[in-house]
């Protein structure tokens, strides 16, 4: 099977590829690499740096003639989406589209969107939350990518177009960029490598629902395999504070840092945490990595890579 994905040379994307290639599919990537990087490009993957609101995204797809669409390309930041929403709906909402167009027009039998399930729920009153309960988005990225799912369904319905949409808990693991927005643990592990104290704000009480890279490509790949079309949580049904994740992380890397506490952020959700079972029904999966295993998975990564960029600072 000929399959593209978007956002292939990014954190979850690259994963995905890897663990696809690997299981023997053919796999092109569009990216455009504004958070994707060169170096997680597998090389046995044909790569287009392209922008998936691009009108040459027809090119791409009339020549890969692709069978199954991954849609991870995005703008993955909820504070950027706040700051400007309208750019956060022109990536989210009709680069979406731009994708959803092509599968259509060629034929595309399944597409398998990544949503959130982090931002999608607000602050639930049900935890683990399950995929039956009210969606309320309390950010611009949160409503677009909900809305991407309601498109979903639109071109179910009048295309036939089959779908999944996996709503991700807090996904976490090697190559997540430490400088971003959306990695608590990559943030938190990088400042205790370099002996800097990490900023935890608020309490630190408020809780996540952290699940590993390996674990997602797994369910990705899972959703592809099954005849089901929907929207499945994604995550490990446990909840985690930051204030744990750090004490986790502190003895792994066995720093002496201890953090700084900043101001309360606005709006940032007390808990949150992702009742799996239908994925576990439906798809035959659940999560195999546990926190502790995939957090000394991710500092392992951190740690050589940041030898690595040391070793290559001295010689230039």
């Amino acid at each position: 099977m000929r399959i593209l994905i978007t956002g292939g040379a990014g954190f979850i994307g690259s994963h995905v590829v890897d663990l696809l290639i690997q299981k023997g599919y053919s796999v092109a990537i569009v990216d455009n690499l504004s958070t994707g990087k060169k170096r997680n490009i597998n090389p046995r993957a044909r790569f287009y740096k392209l922008d998936i609101k691009s009108p040459k995204l027809k090119e791409v797809f009339k020549k890969e003639k692709p069978k199954a669409v991954f849609h991870f390309a995005a703008q993955i930041s909820v504070r950027k989406s706040t700051h400007d929403p309208i750019a956060d709906a022109k990536e989210n909402i009709l680069g979406s589209l731009n994708v959803l167009e092509n599968c259509v027009k060629h034929k595309v039998k399944k597409i398998i969107f990544t949503s959130t399930g982090g931002a999608m729920y607000g602050d639930a009153k049900v935890i683990p939350t399950p995929e039956t309960y009210p969606t309320r988005p309390v950010s611009p990225y949160g409503v677009a990518k909900l809305t991407v799912e309601h498109y979903l369904h639109y071109y179910h319905k009048i295309y036939g177009l089959s779908y999944v949409a996996l709503r991700l808990a807090n996904v976490y693991g090697p190559r997540q960029d430490p400088f971003g927005e959306a990695g608590v643990v990559a943030i938190f592990t990088n400042a205790l490598l370099i002996g800097k104290r990490p900023i935890i704000y608020g309490t630190g009480k408020q809780t996540r629902d952290f699940v590993f890279v390996g674990d997602v490509a797994e369910a990705v790949s899972k959703a592809l395999h099954r005849k089901t079309d929907g929207i499945f949580n994604i995550g490990t049904g446990r909840e985690t504070s930051v204030q744990e994740l750090f004490s986790a992380l502190k003895k792994i890397t066995a720093s002496k840092q201890e953090v700084r506490r900043g101001p309360d952020r606005l709006g940032e959700q007390e808990r949150s945490c992702l009742e799996c079972g239908e994925a576990e029904n439906v798809l035959g999966w659940n999560p195999q990595n546990p926190l502790e295993q995939g957090l000394r998975e991710t500092v392992d990564f951190m740690r050589i890579q940041s030898s690595s960029m040391r070793r290559e600072s001295l010689q230039k």
